[in-house]
């Protein structure tokens, strides 16, 4: 793969993740590679063999008499409460009698070693009565089996828009699950602390929920807990909701036994016991004018939730969000059903809920450009977003960058040449075939619960000049540790080794939101950020004071103390050393709080985000028609980093998210059987993306813009939006298929796996 980025502006120095050097080493500490204290126990989980019923009978006493078996944990031995769900309290920890999927863990079994754990577990005997089970969300719509209520997003009228229209489509989609396959597999350890307090490192994105649940289940105060995440092992989501059950569960049989506790999945277990990436089940119909603008849109989204909420309802709040993705549609109006199946709570997975919103709509300007005859990037241009239209959901666009980076991404990757090339390949070629797309992007940055928009850090100066920094962000391969000694770094103008950054940790920063949403940096970013300046202007009263001057304008750069550029007699370490004789505080608590956002869920209008993130990406590739097989040839990306604080860091994420997004278009397929049990429960199953399918050029274009006030030092948020510009991979196939076989119909089912893509070209 032929991998660069170009840079139209002048951007800061590129800092070297600070986390390669002992990635590579494998030095890098994971929960599973803690020195454990001597007595420590392992835990391994029973899970259900059915996926709906209830309990008739468990017979433990094979298990039980096995030497090394410590106790076996059950609902009974909950002392607080036997409840985890987050959003909605319809989850129990453990299943009492009703089973409502396959894997649901009905206890759990303590032993001296991991061994004896798992060897217990197999002679665990469960007799079941099994009830009928529901895997699709039409199913569960039709049984009225729902998580929560629905919501609808309206602007305008459409009913009365489509009468207007000259042209109307209506179809239907489908879009399935994703594995969140992190290289860390979900676990925690818990360790007795004195007078009843219990510390447990885990492999979570959200810190305080895991403490917040402990508390619940154990029936203890919060302050009893402490929960500290060294790094996670990839996330991606799955591990904000989905890592706090597992932390739980070792934390209560250390409460219970007052013996270190390890649990930590094995991949089989992880797969199958864990919510994936939500399937989605949509209708669309749209209408365009003569001049192509899509004047009316109505979408109903099916979110397959699984069997308990979970985060789905925020998830499909911010499906309804990016419903539009990037255009700009008079006349809305989309609704979305949580429905509850009977597979493992489905839950957050990088874009939540925004991907499947935007391919639904992809899937109807598909679909009309080809009833038209024209190509779908003419419509795609036509309503693109510009500054103060008006989103679904209340909020004017402002700063877009739709237009920009869209125009940009034609002229510099010559669109006009590429079409050219497409066509004339296809004329000349029989058995192969090329395909060509467009995907721009405009995806909202902020949690869209208003509540979670907000973080603090803790820094120390120490007496000898170097920094101590705490924060409630949580590195998980994305950069976020790098960014923030950033921050302290070029705030105090130290090198880098003169900044540590301490693990998350729920005693030094307090009541944190999760790291998800794209607003990690942002939210710790700013607040780090308020923290080292009010140190400073405490630092520069100190020297005021010292040198009888006005130091009050002091810039810190090179452990030097400049006034307009020019060094004072105090260096950095003189000055901490005069501000702790003057007995100046040198720590700093600061709290941030994203300004302006708001929305009212009875209304359903307001201005959830902080910004929107821009981007467009032209997808070429090149199918095999005999085989079904197919290459991806280019993906070319202008993409919108704002003011990029590091560009290598930020042009790894644009690269990862999109072969994440790849993966879910194109082969990640979820398989479920009509029992609910998971079919696709290895890599030998479940195929992601490798070397092989990456495209054989990838290239990206910083987009010269201004970046947002509301973003960290003006770099916006990188985490999510890339995902989305493999959406347009599945669609530049779909083109290669039509230019082979005329007769073939789209069915927007994805992923487009080469089995499909093969029966499509031979589709009569």
């Amino acid at each position: 793969m032929e991998t660069k980025s170009k840079t139209q502006k002048k951007q800061r120095p590129t800092l070297p993740n600070i986390d390669s050097f002992t990635h590579v080493r494998g030095q890098s500490l994971f929960v599973d590679d803690m020195t454990l204290q001597e007595g420590t126990l392992h835990a391994a989980i029973i899970g259900s063999t059915i996926a709906h019923g209830y309990i008739t009978q468990i017979d433990y006493a094979e298990a039980e008499k096995l030497a090394g078996v410590i106790k076996i944990f059950t609902a009974n031995d909950i002392r607080g409460e036997n409840q985890i769900g987050g959003i909605i309290p319809d989850e129990p920890l453990f299943a009492e009698k009703d089973i409502h999927f396959w894997g649901q863990p009905i206890g759990m079994i303590i032993a001296e070693s991991d061994f004896i754990a798992r060897k217990a577990r197999s002679l665990v005997k469960i007799q079941y009565e099994e009830l009928p089970v529901i895997t699709t969300a039409k199913e569960a719509k039709d049984k009225g089996q729902f998580v929560a209520g629905s919501r609808t997003f309206q602007l305008g009228d459409c009913e009365q828009a489509f009468k207007n229209c000259e042209y109307i489509f209506e179809g239907e989609t489908f879009s399935n699950g994703q594995e969140h396959l992190y290289l860390e597999t979900q676990g925690a350890y818990a360790v007795p602390m004195e007078n009843g307090n219990i510390k447990i490192t885990s492999s979570t994105q959200g810190p305080t929920a895991v403490q917040r649940t402990a508390a619940r289940v154990l029936g203890i105060p919060m302050h009893k807990i402490e929960v500290e995440v060294i790094r996670l092992g990839g996330g991606f989501g799955g591990k904000e909701d989905q890592a706090t059950p597992w932390a739980v569960m070792a934390a209560l049989a250390t409460q219970v036994l007052n013996q270190p506790v390890k649990l930590v999945l094995n991949r089989h277990d992880d797969l199958h016991m864990t919510g994936k990436r939500h399937p989605y089940e949509s209708s669309f119909k749209i209408g365009l004018n003569k001049e192509l603008k899509i004047m009316a849109y109505q979408a109903e989204f099916l979110q397959n939730a699984g069997a308990a909420a979970d985060l789905s309802p925020a998830i499909a709040e911010r499906t309804l969000f990016h419903s539009t993705n990037a255009y700009f549609v008079p006349n809305v109006q989309t609704s979305v059903y949580q429905c509850k199946t009977n597979l493992p709570p489905n839950t957050a997975f990088r874009g939540f809920g925004g991907p499947q919103g935007m391919y639904v709509i992809e899937s109807a300007i598909a679909l009309a450009a080809r009833e038209i005859g024209v190509p779908a990037h003419r419509i795609q241009e036509i309503n693109l977003l510009q500054e103060g239209d008006e989103f679904s959901y209340g909020q004017i666009a402002k700063q877009v960058e739709a237009q920009n980076s869209w125009q940009k991404a034609k002229q510099s990757y010559q669109l006009q040449k590429l079409e050219e090339e497409v066509a004339a390949f296809n004329k000349q070629n029989d058995q192969l075939k090329k395909g060509l797309a467009l995907m721009p992007i405009a995806f909202g940055i902020s949690f869209t619960n208003t509540r979670m928009n907000h973080a603090r850090a803790l820094v120390h100066i120490y007496e000898d000049g170097s920094v101590g920094i705490s924060t409630a962000a949580v590195e998980m391969g994305q950069g976020v540790n790098t960014k923030m000694l950033q921050i302290a770094s070029e705030q105090f103008g130290l090198p880098l080794h003169k900044v540590k950054l301490e693990p998350t940790n729920t005693t030094r920063v307090a009541n944190t939101s999760p790291s998800a949403a794209s607003a990690t940096a942002d939210l710790n970013g700013k607040a780090l950020q308020r923290a080292c300046k009010v140190l400073k202007a405490r630092l520069c009263l100190a020297a005021s004071q010292h040198l009888n001057i006005d130091a009050s304008d002091a810039e810190f750069h090179n452990e030097q103390v400049l006034i307009k550029d020019k060094p004072l007699s105090l260096d950095w370490y003189q000055l901490v050393t005069e501000a702790l004789n003057q007995r100046i505080c040198l720590s700093e608590n600061s709290h941030y709080a994203t300004p302006e956002i708001h929305f009212d869920k009875g209304e359903e209008k307001g201005h959830p985000f902080a910004y929107h993130v821009y981007g467009t990406a032209i997808i070429t590739c090149t199918l095999d028609c005999i085989r079904g097989r197919y290459n991806i040839d280019a993906v070319q990306i202008v993409h919108d980093y704002g003011q990029s604080m590091n560009e290598g860091i930020d042009l790894g994420q644009v690269e990862g998210g999109l072969a994440q997004g790849i993966g879910w278009m194109t082969m990640e397929e979820i398989a479920y059987g009509a029992d609910g049990r998971l079919h696709s429960n290895a890599l030998s199953t479940y195929k992601v993306p490798d070397l092989f399918s990456t495209p054989d050029i990838l290239d990206t274009i910083a987009l010269d813009s201004l970046g947002h006030e509301m973003a960290i030092k003006k770099s916006k948020a990188v985490g999510e939006p890339p995902l989305m510009y493999g959406i347009g991979v599945y669609f530049a196939i779909q083109n290669a298929i039509s230019a082979f076989n005329p007769k073939y119909t789209p069915q927007f089912n994805s992923p487009m796996t080469p089995e499909k893509a093969l029966m499509s070209l031979y589709e009569k």
